[in-house]
């Protein structure tokens, strides 16, 4: 791969080092943990309050946002109080937007300048325009003018830039030559690298934020490729811009943040929620120690090379081709069908607690598919004849002591179908042989969890059978693999050659945990890095979290984990920016409002935005928007468009309700969603 060494193992990208202040980043330096204070800037004493709480939990970087010069001009306060607090070792950034007056304030008296490329010096008006190269090259000339007092500045003062791409807010000018794309988003920060280093600047740390990790991951694989290639290796901040809250929030930001540190890319990140800002960081603390845990040294690379790629395209999305695998009668796995939820039961035993769990009414909607049960003995295999699932099909996870033999008499008789889960080896062929000719002469289905050194081993035998019935899983991480996810991206691999196109079941064990915690924060990480990772590159056709006990909950989790990655929607799904000095309204009362007016609305996906600054652009996919306009006024959109103006906020909601109604989007909740409501 040309963006990285291996998506095998986890080699740390090489950058450059920039200080920003003391704090270095990239270079030799652990993962930077940054947050925002959500004030109103020029209230200087609360700006410093939440100042000071952020660092008191863990953050290292603090941003602040000067939306004008009025408030850049508080930063020099702020900063020197905060200082005197104690906190002189924690750098201070100002975040810009539309002013470069309020950055030329701002960099005077704090250690780094975040710009929006998108909307520095440039106003968006989302104009359709044919731009000649005479007409592109005078606007980079403008764009040079523009930003270079900055660059002068900041090298005479020896501060950090942060390039800060936002996809919800690239300008006309990259919008009409690139397109809404990652490449637009690219080039859109490579303008302003451009003029930076034709001043003799590199102090410069570079971000490609979309609130669609799928976006986010190709901008930034995509960045690093053409940057290292053209300039110096400059230090990234990851993150995924307008998150949500809650669950979702975090699954969203720990997908589109862990993929790229799995890639060895990555160093410093802020994870973006809509509450308050000193929660962000113990969540950034536990993707950031997960990550550096699988850190390789770089004297690798050599040995990692030999693994060659695993044929995925990094920069577009393209789900992987699989065979068919008619499960059940309602429940088939293929191209055209969206990932399957299986849900793990300890026990035979504990069977029916399970299933009555999990036919809950709530769960309508997010139905666990299959049940995987472990199979001991043949008595167990008794007492699943007869059983009545709420299930469309049943995985069984078999002893190694349980033949072909000993299966024959349940398989013949069963009236439904059974998918077998088998562990095998290198030397298992004649066993492989087996027991795939006992599901194809009973019409069931063998689920093969196999290293993938094993099935490079077995690839001759599995082209003679061929993928009929046959699909593959991990329980467990190789002891040469370098991470889950790499083992997962080598099982691919190795299918491939095979010329195999059976399904792949991703399966979140303790066993395929980078960390196994019993805490149900760290099991939501493991599940977004291991599956949302995998599903962002268009791998995973099943999926199930067994790391979570209770099969409600790991029904739950596993949906949400597929609709953070874009793999199944299953439910509405809100763009909620974290709040900042610039937002016009109670972002987390107001999100959480909206939600439980219109969470029910399964695949409409609502922007809830505190200012016009990423509004327009960051819900260009979104289906209708909810904009801070003034205080205490809303714009309603649909799409980009703004089509209703300066709402008082108290009339706002049911002014939005209205807007899907007379969309025809509109669904009255049924009475187990208005209880989850």
């Amino acid at each position: 791969m040309s963006y990285c060494p291996s998506r095998y193992h986890t080699v740390r990208r090489r950058t450059v080092e920039v200080k920003v202040g003391a704090v270095g980043v990239g270079g030799p330096n652990p993962i930077r943990l940054q947050s925002m204070t959500t004030s109103d800037t020029q209230d200087i004493a609360a700006t410093l309050q939440q100042s000071i709480a952020l660092a008191e939990v863990g953050c290292e970087i603090v941003r602040i946002t000067a939306p004008n010069v009025a408030a850049a001009k508080c930063l020099r306060e702020i900063r020197q109080k905060f200082t005197s607090a104690g906190f002189d070792h924690i750098p201070l950034v100002a975040d810009i937007h539309f002013l470069p007056s309020a950055a030329m304030e701002a960099v005077e008296h704090v250690e780094k300048v975040r710009v929006n490329p998108g909307n520095y010096a440039d106003k968006k008006k989302f104009a359709v325009k044919e731009y000649t190269d005479a007409d592109y090259e005078a606007e980079l000339q403008r764009l040079h003018d523009a930003f270079s007092p900055l660059v002068k500045r900041a090298r005479e003062l020896g501060r950090a830039l942060r390039i800060g791409t936002n996809h919800g807010s690239l300008s006309d000018r990259i919008m009409n030559r690139y397109g809404d794309t990652p490449l637009g988003m690219v080039e859109s920060a490579l303008e302003f690298v451009r003029i930076a280093e034709a001043h003799g600047f590199h102090g410069l740390i570079l971000s490609m934020k979309s609130s669609n990790p799928k976006v986010k991951i190709q901008a930034y694989r995509l960045l690093v490729e053409r940057m290292d290639a053209q300039h110096r290796p400059y230090p990234l901040h990851l993150g995924v811009t307008e998150a949500g809250d809650g669950e979702d929030g975090r699954i969203k930001s720990a997908i589109g943040i862990g993929s790229l540190l799995l890639d060895g890319l990555g160093d410093t990140i802020r994870v973006s929620l809509t509450e308050d800002s000193v929660y962000e960081i113990p969540v950034a603390r536990a993707i950031a120690d997960k990550a550096m845990s699988l850190w390789q040294a770089p004297a690798l690379n050599s040995q990692l090379t030999a693994l060659g790629s695993d044929s995925i395209d990094p920069y577009h999305f393209n789900r992987r081709e699989t065979a068919i695998l008619p499960l059940s009668t309602e429940c088939t796995i293929g191209p055209e069908q969206p990932p399957r939820v299986i849900v793990r039961v300890p026990s035979v035993a504990a069977m029916p607690t399970a299933m009555r769990d999990i036919a809950t009414p709530k769960l309508t909607d997010t139905p666990a598919e299959g049940l995987l049960v472990p199979i001991a003995s043949t008595a167990d295999l008794a007492a699943l004849r007869g059983a009545s699932l709420p299930v469309r099909f049943l995985a069984l996870e078999l002893a190694p002591s349980l033949s072909p033999a000993g299966l024959e008499p349940l398989l013949a008789q069963s009236a439904g179908r059974f998918m077998l889960v088998r562990t095998f080896n290198g030397e298992d062929g004649d066993l492989l042989r087996a027991f795939v000719g006992l599901v194809r002469r009973h019409g069931h289905f063998l689920a093969c969890d196999i290293a993938p050194d094993d099935l490079a081993t077995l690839g001759t035998i599995l082209r003679e059978l061929g993928d009929n019935g046959l699909l593959f899983t991990l329980s467990r991480v190789p002891p040469t693999a370098g991470h889950p996810t790499g083992a997962y991206r080598q099982l691919a691999a190795e299918l491939r050659r095979a010329g195999s196109r059976a399904p792949i079941w991703i399966r979140n064990t303790a066993a395929t945990a980078i960390h196994d915690q019993p805490d149900f924060l760290s099991k939501l990480l493991e599940a977004s890095f291991l599956t949302g990772a995998l599903l962002c590159d268009g791998l995973g056709d099943l999926v199930s979290i067994e790391t979570e006990p209770d099969a409600t909950r790991a029904t739950r989790l596993a949906y949400n984990v597929l609709q953070g990655a874009g793999a199944r929607i299953s439910k509405a799904e809100f763009v909620a920016c974290p709040s900042c000095g610039r937002t016009l309204f109670d972002l987390q009362s107001t999100t959480q409002r909206i939600r439980a007016r219109t969470g029910h609305l399964k695949g409409v996906k609502i922007a809830i935005m505190g200012c016009i600054v990423n509004g327009p652009g960051e819900m260009a996919d979104a289906d209708f928007g909810y904009v801070g306009g003034a205080p205490g006024k809303i714009n309603l959109y649909v799409g980009r468009n703004c089509v209703q103006y300066n709402i008082p906020q108290a009339e706002a909601d049911e002014k939005l309700v209205a807007l899907i109604r007379g969309h025809g989007k509109w669904a009255d909740p049924a009475p187990h969603q208005l209880a989850t409501a």
